[in-house]
């Protein structure tokens, strides 16, 4: 995928995202989103540390985390959460929409999946409807599915993936999963939120994991 288009689609999630979480009032920015046990204004928080988050920055997060990303990553996104303002989160996402920095060790379209993802994470739980643009998640999809960062590969070994909106399909096996290409992202992501429009043999094995 060429750098510059995977970076105006970046730009282009990102400023969308900002737009969201502009038109959210005091009571959405509190609400639980879909990713773990954190908050709307937790997901912005993390968001904006895509272009910010420095390699010593890093080190010190792991450190007081014991080594646990997942946690490391929590505690960041808690931590912005409270010391900035929705006004001043939404201000840092839209500084930084077009950057080409990275966290230390994320690949070129990690942040493009980071995005399309948590905009979901979002929009779903307070029933909004965000379109996740087809071309960029089929490249964030096919990123995540060779990435050994989402868990992806051992999640969907032996399965077929289809997209029913696109002409895409990937892996190969006996059983098969189909259905829309936002929601084959977000199942191979780790989220649930998606199953109810996704079919096939590989189903039911693949729920069990997550």
């Amino acid at each position: 995928m060429d750098r510059d288009q995977t970076l105006a689609w970046v730009r282009a999630e990102r400023l969308s995202l900002a737009d969201l979480f502009d038109d959210l009032d005091e009571k959405e920015w509190a609400a639980a989103s879909l990713c773990g046990e954190w908050t709307v204004r937790e997901v912005a928080a993390h968001l904006t540390t895509s272009t910010r988050t420095t390699l010593w920055g890093m080190i010190k997060g792991a450190i007081r985390a014991r080594g646990d990303f997942d946690r490391m990553v929590a505690d960041e996104a808690r931590e912005l959460a409270v010391r900035f303002t929705p006004a001043e989160l939404v201000a840092q996402l839209r500084e930084t929409a077009g950057s080409a920095r990275r966290a230390p060790m994320a690949a070129r379209l990690d942040p493009l999946a980071d995005a399309l993802v948590h905009g979901q994470d979002v929009a779903r739980p307070l029933g909004r409807v965000r379109r996740m643009p087809v071309e960029p998640a089929l490249a964030a999809l096919g990123h995540v599915l060779n990435s050994p960062f989402y868990g992806a590969r051992k999640r969907f070994r032996g399965t077929r993936l289809v997209a029913d909106d696109a002409q895409w399909s990937a892996g190969k096996g006996p059983d098969e999963v189909r259905g829309p290409v936002a929601d084959l992202l977000l199942l191979a992501t780790g989220r649930p939120a998606g199953l109810g429009t996704l079919s096939g043999s590989g189903l039911e094995r693949i729920k069990a994991t997550l």
